[in-house]
């Protein structure tokens, strides 16, 4: 029996881009993408591990090297509109968020469950980590954009930031690709139940 189960929700790919290797947070569009095991080829997040961050402080000290389940930021075009109308802004870029890709089409998408699956029409599969807490360093993006809105994004983005993901089956996707959710087949964990 299957461990997922396919849905019929879709997303259709409305933006696309990768951070460069540097400093910054800052994605570069791009119309199309190739995903190999690592993530987008040169992206300043691939590879098969990284260093663990303060989201993972509870698990291994800062530094230790444990698999990267972050290579990719997915956000939806429908929760970036909502964070933007929240700040006071006309639009909020997906540069600025260092996205990898914004999806359209699946509400409350932050929220979908780990483990879940977006596939593309031609196969390429991400597999969802979890939801992806807004920190500062968009806010540092949006900032040297639009001064006096850095410091709104945190709070306007909470529950909105999207998800991380990585690579399950390699393969290109592309601007106006749609991706199928699929979600895990199992009941809501419930301690207390037993």
């Amino acid at each position: 029996m299957p461990a997922l189960k396919q849905t019929d929700f879709f997303a259709t790919i409305t933006w696309l881009g990768t951070v460069p290797l540097g400093d910054g947070l800052r994605a570069v569009p791009a119309q199309d993408m190739t995903l190999d095991w690592d993530g987008p080829l040169g992206e300043k997040h691939g590879g098969r591990t990284r260093p663990s961050c303060s989201r993972v402080t509870s698990q291994h000290t800062r530094g230790t090297d444990i698999a990267n389940v972050r290579q990719l930021s997915v956000v939806s075009q429908e929760e970036l509109d909502a964070i933007a109308r929240d700040m006071g802004l006309g639009g909020l870029e997906p540069e600025w968020l260092g996205a990898t890709l914004v999806i359209q089409g699946i509400a409350d998408f932050s929220f979908v469950p780990p483990s879940s699956r977006l596939q593309a029409e031609n196969g390429t599969t991400l597999i969802i980590d979890m939801n992806n807490r807004p920190c500062i360093y968009p806010a540092k993006e949006i900032e040297s954009d639009k001064p006096g809105f850095g410091p709104k994004f945190k709070s306007a983005a909470n529950g909105r930031r999207g998800v991380t993901a990585w690579v399950e089956r390699p393969g290109v996707l592309a601007m106006g690709d749609r991706m199928r959710l699929h979600i895990p087949d199992q009941r809501q964990w419930a301690p207390d139940a037993q």
